[in-house]
């Protein structure tokens, strides 16, 4: 059975010793889990749902958007559970399920439960296209899913007008005991004549952030700044605030979009956290303010 691993050689090996001390640590924190993300005041579901030409995205929560690209309605990893593991959810979708519009197409980032959840999709309107990592195509039709198509890193597709890439990330995934890493994990680049959008994934900081710049030049990107503590546990596989800024300098992209926080306790950093670290690390580097385009639950940039 082939096994995929990531760029040069990083491999995800904590213990169960590791665990443990990770585990020793929590008891000793005190969070605050009282104070989560907001939700839009204002929900722009109707003109989301009329949409047919702009571009659009609404951040539904965790890594999960709605995007609209081309007159396509996009899904990036949809999750609706209510809870992950034994943790509830913090914080309830931005939008419900049931109010979305038909969708066209989804992009699964890799196999972890927070970023592909069956019950999730059997309940999206429309008839979508799913685009997957290499290894994970079986899975979908086996759960009886017939419009897959799985790429591997660098590989690229077309669908309606966009040109869509599959590119990098480090990180690693299961489902069961037996299938580490037998699916691929990545981040997804939808591409027009007029813009580049970069759905990043679930990643730790690594250099082929420096080789999709070499590519692409990204219009907005979706980064994942949350599950990050504690650090010398979680860097491998997720990324820091601090370090997501510093990959959205060397991507040279326009627009960073925050994401991976404030849904569900997977690390021991709160979303606020998150928040309040990415703030900081953008003033530190003096970046424009308005290149930070930080989205409330169900919020809608059209």
């Amino acid at each position: 059975m082939k096994r995929y691993t990531n760029l040069d050689g990083v491999e995800n090996n904590k213990t169960l010793k590791d665990m443990r001390k990770w585990q020793k640590e929590r008891k000793s924190k005190v969070k605050d889990l009282s104070v989560n993300i907001e939700q839009a005041p204002l929900k722009r579901i109707q003109e989301v749902n009329e949409n047919r030409n702009k571009t659009s995205y609404t951040w539904i929560g965790h890594s999960t958007f709605l995007i609209q690209i081309n007159g396509v309605n996009i899904i990036t990893d949809p999750v609706w559970a209510k809870r992950m593991g034994f943790q509830k959810r913090l914080t309830a979708p931005g939008i419900a399920i049931a109010d979305l519009p038909e969708i066209d197409m989804v992009v699964i980032s890799h196999g972890h439960y927070d970023h592909l959840d069956f019950p999730t999709l059997k309940k999206l309107k429309g008839t979508p296209h799913y685009f997957v990592p290499a290894g994970l195509k079986s899975l979908f039709i086996k759960k009886g899913y017939q419009k897959v198509s799985e790429l591997n890193w660098w590989e690229t597709t077309d669908y309606n007008g966009i040109t869509l890439h599959f590119v990098p990330a480090q990180h690693w995934t299961r489902r069961t005991l037996n299938d580490m890493n037998t699916s691929h994990w990545g981040g997804w680049i939808f591409q027009t004549r007029h813009e580049t959008l970069y759905f990043v994934g679930d990643t730790g900081y690594f250099n082929g952030f420096k080789q999709i710049a070499e590519r692409f030049e990204i219009d907005t990107v979706f980064m994942p700044i949350g599950a990050y503590e504690p650090e010398w546990f979680m860097a491998v596989s997720h990324i820091s605030p601090e370090d997501s800024v510093k990959a959205f300098i060397e991507l040279k992209a326009k627009t960073f979009v925050p994401m991976h926080y404030g849904a569900y306790r997977l690390a021991d950093d709160t979303g606020p956290e998150a928040l309040e670290r990415l703030y900081r690390a953008w003033e530190k580097e003096q970046l424009p303010k308005e290149q930070l385009k930080i989205l409330l639950l169900g919020e809608t940039v059209l």
